[in-house]
Parts: C-alpha cells; structure tokens; sequence
C-alpha cells in the first residue's frame, strides 16, 4: 500500500504504525519523525497535486481544518481516494487516529496509541482552573476560540479559554481587547506562530505567560502521551 498524508500529526501517526515503505509522500512540514525519507509534496495549505498523483497512492490523508476543501476535490477528481479527519476534541482524536491507521492497513493497534489513551483517561481532576488567553499568530492577533482540539486540550489540563464562546474558532482580537479580558494567563504557543521569550510576552505586560510547545497543544499522534506532562509543566512554569 502506498500513502501520502498531507497532516503533519497524521503523518507521525502512520510513518511510526505501518511497514516500511507505505509512506510515499508527506507535506513540508511533516517533521516528525525527524528522520523521514520520503517525497515532499508542497505545504498542507498548498500541496502539489501533480506530485501527489505521480506517487499513485491508495490513499490520501488530509484534514478537514488543515486542509483546503478545493485541493481535497481535485484530488478526489484525478482518482485519488482521499481519507478526510475531522478532529475537534481528545476523544475525537482517539477515534480518528484509529480510523486512519486502519484505512492503511495496521492491523495491530500500536502500543503508542494505547499509551495515550491511557494517560490521557487517567488524568487527575484539575484543581483551581484558569482563564486564559491563547493566541496562534500576530500581525493580527488571533486567538484560540470555540470548539478547537487545542481548547480542549487546555480544558482538560484545567485551563479555559477566554474566547470560548466567541462566534469563530479562530477569531481576531485586537491586543488592547485580549489585555482587557484580564486573564489568569496567556498560553503562547510556538506554532503555527512562533511565539518564544522574546516574542510574545512582552505585549502582555504584568500577565503571566506560558510558552508551550505547539505539538504537544495541537499535534494529534504520538506526542499526545507526552503532552500532558509536557504542557503541565510549561504551565506551572508561567511568569509575568
């Protein structure tokens, strides 16, 4: 069988579960894991169809959110069988890793798989919860808001977003609107913007600030046994 996934957390769902080989081709920016020898075939927003089809796979991975629907319909129109995950919660993405992994043929379910389902159902009751604020790119600001695998990843860890309940999932808000929410905390990711000590946390004077990895906040595969302790700790690790 010959795969290509245009997602970079499914990506490193399938080239840890299948045989070596089935994984023909991968996006840009699937780098992990970190040695991966396959064929690129463009980024998740701009894949290279062409290339895509030369490789003739089975199957095509893509996301509903990482993925553009006209790129999904054209491969679909070439021929191509197309495998789209829509993944909005933990749960969700138990479910659906399972889906993809058995779409390419894994017939034991790997033991990565089982290790972060058990970690992350045997996750202690949070205890005091904190609002927070999460953006995921400037220049515009945008943040976190309802109904995103990321969002409910916090929620579990004990923190809730400040834009919850916003009408968009990702919606802009200007940086003297996010500072007057007044939050417990601002999460700053470093992906897809990347936020680091230097930037980020100086347009939220005074608040403190969690710099967290962004595969373990936004990535669904192998990183979700680790990312409770991982975004635990970056948690607890918030200054001013």
């Amino acid at each position: 069988m010959r795969v290509v996934s245009l997602v970079p957390s499914l990506t490193e769902a399938v080239a840890r579960s299948v045989r070596p080989g089935t994984l023909a081709g991968a996006t840009d920016w699937c780098t992990h894991p970190p040695d991966l020898d396959v064929v690129r075939v463009g980024g998740t927003k701009n894949p290279k169809t062409d290339r895509i089809l030369s490789l003739a796979p089975d199957l095509v991975i893509a996301n509903e959110e990482e993925n553009r629907a006209p790129d999904i319909e054209a491969l679909r129109a070439a021929g191509a069988e197309v495998l789209v995950t829509e993944i909005r919660d933990v749960p969700q993405a138990f479910r659906e890793l399972a889906r993809v992994l058995d779409a390419c043929g894994v017939t034991a379910r790997p033991r990565w798989l089982d290790e972060a389902e058990a970690v992350w159902s045997s996750l202690p009751e949070p205890g005091t919860r904190r609002r927070a604020v999460v953006p995921i790119w400037r220049r515009p600001w945008m943040v976190l808001g309802r109904d995103t695998f990321a969002g409910d990843v916090l929620a579990r860890l004990g923190v809730d977003l400040v834009h919850a309940t916003h009408p968009d999932r990702y919606p802009r808000v200007p940086l003297p609107e996010l500072r007057a929410t007044a939050p417990d905390l601002v999460v700053l990711p470093d992906e897809p913007y990347r936020f680091t000590a230097d930037d980020g946390p100086e347009a939220f004077p005074g608040l403190p600030c969690a710099l967290v990895s962004g595969r373990h906040l936004t990535w669904y595969g192998p990183s979700l046994a680790e990312a409770p302790r991982v975004l635990g700790r970056a948690l607890r690790a918030a200054h001013p």
